[in-house]
């Protein structure tokens, strides 16, 4: 049946021969505005729709009224073109992977969330419909709770991070208090999420960095702080680590990373191939090559290092998203949000990120 104010609901039976309603598949909003991507290139491909069709929910899916949404590196390489093998052949299409919110509508199954709860989550690396835009639609699974303190500009610029980091440390790793754990990289958003969960799980936690974020790192925990840009990384850092997590990548990197490792440490590296042999060679020889590529480098690693080597991407982890709220609500989390753009002003925050006039974090404010 049809509410009044438009939405489609069912009623779900429950054993005991009652039953409750779950409200589900439709609302009112059937028309958003959206940023689009109708072909790859730069900031000025970017278009604001205004008559974008918003989707029918699944029964797994919630739409959330969009507050506020971040741009990630991810966004600005898919706009070039990063990933084409999968993407092309869905445009247009929208970018974005985190959003803040309220949720609009649910579908079907949907019971941890209901109408007007505020949100936060992030979409998974490969989603086509992405979070520029005024209505998203989320699985359940990528949503929870917005941490009660923040504004949603700033929970806006923490899920895919953090999430990103999480699946490295928590669910690769599976570090444990008392255990060393390196961040190559601890200035960027991923990096200072890395160097934020290491603490909160009782680590001890060295990092490398650009020397306007040494300050920021130790102040969040890390007992190293290393300027890469002027001092010798491999006189500073002393000892062994049980894990390195290497945001930035490259032969360099990854030689430091490895030599840094215990016997039974693990290397993980952001800069993972599978999407660039995609590219090169197509999905259909390019996901195979890149498979064998990675499993050579990890025989390669085991048999001169004893040490495990993977490639990390970021992965919806709901147990992991709602650590972080509790972490940002215990207040020993956060990822700094340096300039706020509103989402018509989408190409200007891309040409800042792509000429790193803005070095932080970038959140599109969506009125």
């Amino acid at each position: 049946m049809r509410t009044m104010s438009g939405r489609v609901v069912y009623r779900k039976i429950n054993r005991d021969g009652g039953y409750h309603i779950l409200e589900c598949a439709r609302s009112m909003v059937t028309r958003c505005r959206a940023v689009m991507l109708p072909r790859f290139g730069g900031p000025d491909v970017l278009e604001i729709r205004d008559n974008v069709e918003v989707p029918d929910l699944k029964a797994d899916e919630i739409l959330v009224r969009s507050r506020a949404v971040s741009v990630n590196p991810l966004d600005t390489r898919m706009r070039a073109g990063y990933g084409r093998s999968l993407f092309e052949p869905l445009l247009p299409l929208i970018l974005g992977r985190d959003v803040s919110g309220e949720v609009a509508a649910v579908g079907a199954s949907v019971t941890s969330l209901s109408i007007g709860q505020e949100v936060f989550g992030a979409l998974h690396p490969t989603a086509a419909r992405g979070t520029y835009t005024d209505y998203a639609i989320l699985p359940e699974f990528e949503l929870t709770k917005k941490p009660e303190k923040m504004s949603h500009v700033d929970a806006s610029a923490i899920p895919f991070v953090a999430l990103t980091a999480w699946r490295a440390l928590k669910s690769t790793a599976k570090i444990t208090e008392g255990q060393r754990v390196l961040i190559l990289g601890g200035g960027g958003a991923v990096g200072f999420s890395a160097v934020q969960i290491a603490v909160a799980a009782g680590c001890h936690v060295a990092t490398t960095c650009g020397v306007e974020s040494i300050d920021r790192v130790l102040a969040a925990g890390a007992e190293q702080a290393v300027d890469y840009t002027s001092e010798d990384i491999e006189t500073l850092i002393k000892g062994k680590y049980d894990a390195v997590l290497d945001t930035i990548g490259g032969p360099d990197t990854e030689t430091l990373g490895i030599n840094f490792l215990f016997k039974g440490g693990r290397y993980m590296t952001l800069q993972g191939e599978s999407a660039s042999y995609a590219d090169s060679y197509g999905i259909i020889v390019g996901l195979p090559l890149a498979t064998a590529v990675l499993a050579k480098k990890q025989l390669q690693y085991r048999m001169s290092h004893g040490i495990d080597y993977s490639w990390v991407y970021m992965r919806a982890d709901p147990e992991g998203l709602q650590e972080v709220r509790r972490l940002c609500d215990a207040g020993k989390f956060n990822i700094p949000v340096e300039k706020i753009f509103p989402i018509t002003q989408v190409r200007e925050a891309h040409e800042a990120k792509d000429k790193r006039h803005v070095i932080g974090k970038i959140v599109l404010e969506v009125d």
